[in-house]
């Protein structure tokens, strides 16, 4: 880790004052965002439909991880970034060399583990903690030091914490996620009711479970000109009716609206 020229006290400080690393859900804000790491070409922000507010990624595998995340019922809040700020009253880290984690003022920087999550088990919630590296970058002597440092620091919270690479983020999953995911726009569309909503889904589900042989988008082609609706409007739906688990597809393999219904869609028997 080199030594940041704009890291000081006084933007440690203010980072506090800001709440930085505080809070739950839509109130929770990550220790950096991408305009405090301008240069990072891969940066990324998405609306996460969990916590209902933008989260800030570095990565691609970040951001695919997240989209991960997102997909599990079983995971409630999502928290990224987020500071160990009570690291050294915690950890024993006298056979560690914590110097170099300083400015040049002496303020120690703040370590931070990619993702905080909260997970509901069996009726009860609790908390896992993960790192997510691309896999060449484990290699290095001072990354083996900053896992350490994480690892003391989440066994003596009594956190579940691993690093994930790319090498255990399934690539189609996750972009089938991101594909599907902006769907969930359809819950905040002030311009379909409810009702009406209701109707369309209702209706494409009909047409796709009495087409089952034919190719999902001629199924979608016709929904949307029968409909009088926008070309689109239908394959938005087909993505927010299995976003929402609706519609049961294997997740894992790519969902191609030029393959048959049946060959797509589980549950899509008469």
């Amino acid at each position: 880790m080199k030594r940041s020229k704009d890291w000081d006290k006084a933007k440690y400080e203010r980072f506090i004052r800001e709440g930085r690393g505080q809070g739950d859900l839509e109130n929770y804000k990550p220790w950096l965002t991408v305009q405090d790491i301008p240069s990072r070409g891969r940066a990324t922000r998405v609306f996460g439909w969990k916590t209902n507010r933008i989260h800030h990624f570095f990565s691609d595998i970040q951001t695919r991880f997240f989209y991960l995340l997102e997909w599990e019922d079983n995971v409630i809040d999502i928290k990224e970034h987020y500071p160990l700020l009570d690291l050294k009253e915690i950890i024993d880290y006298h056979d560690l060399n914590l110097e170099k984690y300083r400015a040049e003022d002496g303020t120690d920087y703040v370590f931070t583990t990619t993702f905080y999550i909260k997970v509901l088990k069996d009726c009860k919630e609790h908390f896992v903690a993960r790192t997510v590296k691309a896999s060449h970058e484990l290699e290095s002597k001072g990354a083996i030091v900053r896992f350490e440092i994480e690892r003391r620091y989440w066994e003596k919270k009594g956190i579940d914490w691993g690093i994930v690479t790319n090498k255990e983020i399934p690539s189609v999953k996750a972009k089938n996620i991101e594909w599907l995911h902006s769907s969930l726009e359809l819950d905040l569309n002030e311009v379909i009711s409810k009702e009406y909503k209701k109707y369309l889904c209702e209706d494409l589900v009909k047409r796709l479970r009495q087409a089952s042989e034919k190719r999902i988008r001629y199924v979608l082609d016709q929904f949307d000109i029968e409909n009088s609706l926008e070309i689109g409007t239908g394959l938005l739906i087909f993505r927010y009716l299995i976003m929402k688990k609706y519609l049961k597809v294997d997740i894992d393999k790519k969902i191609d609206v030029e393959m048959p219904i049946c060959k797509i869609i589980k549950n899509i028997g008469r």
